[in-house]
Formats: structure tokens, C-alpha cells, sequence
């Protein structure tokens, strides 16, 4: 079974869809930290600009959940907005592209009650944490080479925005075997 948790507007054929509001293409409407699959159970999880809307002081426990579902040899695949590629461009530009760039990235949509971002991420921060969990292999991935590389979602954000041929990625794409 592979999950795509939060999957708002997009479908990917062939995963079971778990979002917080109702779609067609939704097969569990519910809370992403607290899945009905039984433990060991999910061969993948895919999670593209989910985990940064848990505060600091929940994110761990929901990978924690995430981690339970997973069978072993299982992979979490993961993308969250890059702090330090948006530090990076703030440095260099400021909010010259203002909403529709970092702050967005930063902060969230904040179109609905759940499009509000409460936690930052950089590689080290998110591997330390996903190793001291017990996942044993982290890495990075890269969505050209996925299975849903044709599903244009946050995993291929880029600033300037659509441009990811020159563009600088600001997603952190890090997949973790269990």
C-alpha cells in the first residue's frame, strides 16, 4: 500500500489519498497524524509540503506515526519548504517577489485553516531527526526520477516560480528507509 498524505487537489494513480478535506479522489478523509492503517503495513508514504504544518513540538511525533505504518524496508518520502534555500534568496533578493515567493514558502497559502505553516526545516535538522527516530538510511530525491514526477506539486517548487529549468528548487525532497 503506498500513501500520499495531504494530497489536497492532486491525484496520483495507484496510492490511497488521505487529506483533511473532502475530494473525489480522497479515499480517507481524515487528520494525517493519526492513520487507521495497521502497523508495518505501508510500503511508502508520500508526504510533498505536509509536515512543515505541525508546530515544533509535534512534527517529531507525527513522523513518529508515520514511521509505526511503515513496514520495514518502507520509505517516507518527503518534501518541505527549504529554510536554507529561502535564507539563501532573502539574502540575495529580500522579498522581491513578496507573496508569491518566499513568504508563501515561509508561512503557507493561508487560504484555509490548515494552509498555515508552523515549523522550518533545513537537511541537517530534518536527518537528524528522521536517523534519531530509527529510520536507517536517509537521502535526498529527486522528483524528475519518481513515479509522480508528472504530478506538478510543491516537490518541484522553484523560485523564480514554474522556472525549473534555471530556477533554484525550494523544496527539501529527503526520502527515509525504515
Amino acid at each position: 500500500m503506498k500513501l500520499h498524505l495531504g494530497c489536497g487537489p492532486r491525484y496520483i494513480p495507484g496510492f490511497v489519498h488521505v487529506d483533511a478535506q473532502a475530494a473525489p479522489h480522497v479515499d480517507i478523509v481524515g487528520l494525517v497524524e493519526h492513520l487507521p492503517q495497521v502497523d508495518d503495513s505501508v510500503s511508502l508514504i508520500y508526504a510533498s509540503h505536509v509536515l512543515e504544518h505541525f508546530g515544533r513540538y509535534a512534527y517529531k511525533d507525527v513522523l513518529r506515526e508515520w514511521f509505526r505504518v511503515l513496514r520495514p524496508g518502507g520509505v517516507l518520502r518527503l518534501a518541505v519548504p527549504d529554510f536554507a534555500a529561502c535564507a539563501a534568496i532573502y539574502y540575495e533578493k529580500g522579498l522581491q517577489d513578496g507573496l508569491s515567493g518566499l513568504v508563501g514558502l515561509i508561512i503557507g497559502g493561508q487560504r484555509n485553516e490548515h494552509d498555515y505553516h508552523k515549523m522550518i526545516f533545513d537537511e541537517e535538522l530534518l536527518r537528524r531527526d528522521l536517523l534519531a527516530l530509527g529510520f536507517s538510511e536517509v537521502r535526498r530525491w529527486d522528483w524528475r526520477t519518481t513515479e509522480h514526477a508528472g504530478i506538478d506539486d510543491y516537490s518541484q517548487a522553484h523560485l523564480p516560480h514554474l522556472d525549473k529549468e534555471t530556477g533554484k528548487l525550494m523544496s527539501l525532497n529527503i526520502e527515509a528507509v525504515k
